[in-house]
């Protein structure tokens, strides 16, 4: 079984018991390169693969994500009271976490092209960072799910409740939030390193200890899948079917409307992360007991993999236009900021009241959107 797995690289093959390094480092006698071929598994076009295709989609990302993002951050920060409920604090870390997660992506373009050029504590660094705001933006979307249940369908209570206090537990459901990720991240910063591939350049990876049947490297997986994946999910699908059928039962001609909206949040959910949490099951398995074997099936296993990955990346630019632009109390503050810039209105025009309905998010009124 290999020793070690490259999330942003190729795994090593499971044909030998060692990795490529190792097996060069053990042995006393000079193989070539052809010799060594014959022995492991080939897999230098995945990662001419990943070269290709990696970084202009991570540019793309990239660029999307931060537009979008920085639009979330300049509303909250400059709209006079714009952080009025929990869900505005949490979108809020949401756009910092998606953003934060956004500055990794061109150091993983650039090590996907050319290979690790920076030094090795800067990539426990990019490694962690990546972590802490992959788990960030999942618990984050979590919280969003139960204060949306918590307006509702238990209305009442929460507008019994003090805006005040209100805002005082979305600031501290931040704080563990952010503190639970940086402990969850912490596998990536023990084990990240920079590697040397003796046919290329350098990479960053994950180079787990060396145990029976790759615990190590089984209980980080799980951990990332737990947390990242089936924890939200059913936090997610729990809160929003009990939302569902409370919508049912409203009298209200605009509950369709909310109606599309969940069920736009939990399929981009599932469409973004469950292919790659579903690889993440397999390659557990495969850690914990080597069943692929062939070396085709691991070259497409390893390419498969590369394109689970950018399809999960894709939440940090879909989640700004998913949660925050879809609100009609959001766009009304956008349009009236842009109002200000474009035409140097400080006041900003003269907006007529709208009637309040389940789609508003006003003070008195329960919203699913912002």
């Amino acid at each position: 079984m290999d020793n070690f797995t490259e999330d942003f690289g190729t795994s090593t093959s499971v044909t030998i018991p060692t990795d490529y390094d190792d097996y060069l480092s053990s042995t006393d006698i000079t193989h070539d390169f052809d010799e060594l071929e014959n022995t492991i598994c080939d897999r230098r076009w995945v990662r001419q693969f990943r070269g290709y295709y990696e970084p202009p989609l991570f540019w793309m990302i990239f660029a999307l994500g931060m537009l979008g993002n920085l639009l979330v951050v300049w509303i909250y920060t400059t709209v006079h009271n714009r952080l009025k409920t929990m869900t505005d604090m949490y979108l809020l870390n949401l756009a910092i976490a998606d953003l934060l997660f956004l500055v990794t992506l061109p150091f993983w373009a650039i090590d996907a092209q050319s290979g690790w050029i920076f030094a090795d504590g800067f990539c426990k660094v990019m490694s962690a960072l990546y972590k802490i705001n992959f788990f960030a933006t999942m618990l984050l979307l979590t919280c969003i799910s139960v204060d949306r249940y918590v307006a509702i369908v238990h209305v009442t209570e929460a507008h019994n409740q003090s805006k005040r206090v209100r805002l005082m537990q979305s600031k501290l459901a931040c704080l563990v939030v952010w503190l639970a990720s940086c402990v969850l991240a912490m596998p990536e910063f023990i084990f990240a390193k920079v590697k040397t591939d003796p046919s290329g350049p350098s990479f960053c990876t994950l180079v787990y200890w060396n145990n029976e049947q790759n615990r190590t490297k089984v209980l980080v997986l799980s951990l990332q899948i737990c947390m990242g994946f089936c924890i939200p999910l059913l936090v997610m699908a729990c809160c929003y079917s009990v939302i569902i059928r409370k919508l049912l039962q409203a009298r209200n001609f605009e509950k369709h409307k909310a109606l599309r909206v969940i069920f736009a949040v939990v399929a981009v959910f599932v469409i973004s992360q469950l292919p790659y949490n579903a690889h993440l099951v397999v390659e557990a398995g495969q850690a914990n007991n080597a069943t692929m074997t062939d070396c085709d099936t691991l070259i497409s296993f390893d390419v498969i993999g590369q394109v689970v990955k950018s399809m999960a990346y894709t939440h940090c630019c879909i989640n700004p236009f998913l949660y925050a632009f879809i609100g009609v109390r959001f766009r009304k503050d956008l349009l009236k900021l842009l109002h200000k810039v474009t035409c140097g209105n400080l006041t900003g025009p003269t907006m007529p009241p709208k009637r309040p309905s389940i789609m508003s998010d006003t003070d008195t009124t329960p919203a699913l959107s912002l």
